[in-house]
């Protein structure tokens, strides 16, 4: 399996608190890593550093995409690079419809313009896999969704940019059982019909049921304390994190 994404050593911080210490992993081309570790074990920022989120500083060590150095990127850049990031809490942006917003991505990420009637037959399909009311494409993004529709949206995102690797940062939080199975419906549609890698992150183990999970990672305190196989997660649910502690 070509190499995809390769962290090296990478120390992170914000403000004047460490966050990340000498992290390194590696994600193959079509994978599924899984990421668990307890709150504030820096899960999240290690998905925001990857995408380039201007408030974390690297202080050592380096992201690489396919070989290339993208550390120092810019966050639209390194989306057109084809990386996707699905945030944990999707923003309200008002002024701006669902549709236009994927639409405009998609032509960004492409560099083509993109002919509407076909592009209005792709999102109706990609709608219909996640149980979307079609009158959601013209409303303003995320503005008045409900939690699980926000989150439908970041998945209809996902299958409409068809990125090299999606970073999934609890993606599941805050779903009821109906919602989170309609979510995990999208993350496989994507993998069968894109099969790009996926970096799962998450306290819950419902979104990984319909997933072939390659490796997982436990991550404590800013560093990944182990690895494993799927066998790794029904682990951590039967016993939790406190072995790890400390």
């Amino acid at each position: 399996m070509a190499e995809l994404l390769k962290i090296e050593d990478l120390c992170v911080r914000v403000e004047e608190k460490e966050i990340l210490q000498g992290l390194s992993l590696t994600v193959g081309e079509g994978e599924t890593h899984v990421i668990m570790g307890p709150n504030g074990a820096g899960k999240s920022t290690l998905g925001a550093v990857v995408m380039r989120d201007p408030r974390y500083v690297v202080t050592r060590g380096r992201v690489l995409l396919e070989g290339e150095d993208i550390t120092a990127e810019s966050p639209d850049k390194v989306a057109k690079r084809g990386l996707f990031l699905s945030f944990q809490n999707p923003v309200e942006v008002p002024g701006i419809s669902l549709s236009n917003f994927i639409r405009t991505s998609l032509e960004n990420r492409t560099g083509k313009r993109i002919r509407i009637w076909d592009f209005k037959k792709e999102l109706e399909q990609a709608m219909e896999i996640l149980h979307m009311d079609p009158s959601y494409a013209e409303r303003d993004l995320n503005v008045g969704f409900s939690g699980g529709e926000k989150k439908k949206a970041e998945i209809l995102q996902l299958l409409m940019l068809r990125p090299k690797l999606a970073i999934l940062d609890e993606t599941d939080s805050g779903l009821d059982v109906d919602a989170v199975r309609i979510v995990s419906e999208g993350i496989e549609a994507y993998k069968r019909s894109v099969g790009g890698a996926l970096l799962v992150i998450t306290h819950s183990t419902k979104i990984l049921e319909s997933l072939q999970v390659d490796a997982t990672h436990v991550l404590v305190d800013g560093r990944i304390v182990r690895d494993g196989d799927a066998s790794l997660v029904e682990e951590i649910n039967a016993s939790g994190f406190e072995k790890y502690a400390g």
